[in-house]
């Protein structure tokens, strides 16, 4: 089962979280893909908790990490022992209209789902990584019955109830998966609604993710208040041409 961990270069420039340009993101993006692919989403990590006595397993993941735009959202889903999902993997591997059907399935089949936002004064607040965590335990935290092991997608809580963090996760677990597959269509809507709302950027063809057609608009336009003033791209929207 692998286990080395391959991400985009997120680099820390005092309260600026710089970000790869797109076109190197895009290349590592598809790489990453074609190597998700070969993994395979099943309960493994789940029968494994069970017979460690865990009762109430729950997968924990999120969505918007590297979004220019809006909240970071996490979901956290409790599914039933022995729970199949034919299909279901990784949000990003998964077409719009795949993710909605199996969100739909999640909701239907899980014994818990709850889903936390953290918006983007936060995040330029506390740090994209720290926003994270904050999302992630609040998610948790709403879930009812509450969970006693948690699958986490390469993340430790600070929480009491026993973890596993799990890197590429949400391919590997079924839980995990779930929570993305959740989260991803929790936040694509609350995007598209975001859209009626600043029509000038795009938001609902690209999530607020660093597309050509989002920073053109950022240049043309400037940031509005759901725009992350701590990434990049959208500083530099918002400096004179002569201090880029």
């Amino acid at each position: 089962m692998p286990r080395s961990k391959t991400t985009s270069r997120t680099v820390s420039d005092r309260n600026y979280s710089v970000q790869d340009p797109p076109e190197e993101q895009v290349s590592a993006a598809t790489r990453k893909l074609r190597m998700l692919r070969t993994l395979i989403c099943d309960d493994s990590y789940e029968c494994a908790a069970r017979s460690s006595g865990a009762r109430a397993i729950a997968g924990v993941d999120e969505v918007g990490r590297g979004s220019l735009f809006g909240p970071v959202v996490a979901a956290a889903v409790i599914l039933p022992d022995r729970c199949r999902i034919e299909g279901l993997r990784d949000s990003k591997q998964l077409l719009p209209e795949e993710r909605e059907r199996y969100a739909e399935i999640v909701h239907q089949l899980a014994i818990a789902v709850a889903v936390e936002e953290v918006c983007a004064e936060v995040i330029d607040r506390v740090n994209i990584y720290q926003a994270t965590r904050i999302a992630m335990t609040g998610a948790v935290g709403r879930l009812s019955p509450a969970p006693d092991h948690l699958l986490i997608d390469a993340m430790r809580l600070d929480l009491a109830c026993a973890q596993t963090s799990i890197i590429y996760g949400d391919s590997l677990s079924i839980s995990i998966a779930a929570a993305s597959v959740v989260a991803k269509v929790h936040r694509d809507r609350l995007m598209c609604e975001m859209d009626r709302d600043y029509p000038a950027y795009g938001l609902a063809s690209h999530k607020g993710y660093a597309t050509p057609e989002h920073l053109s608009a950022l240049l043309q336009h400037g940031p509005c208040v759901q725009h992350r003033r701590s990434f990049r791209p959208v500083v530099q929207s918002s400096l004179p041409w002569d201090e880029f």
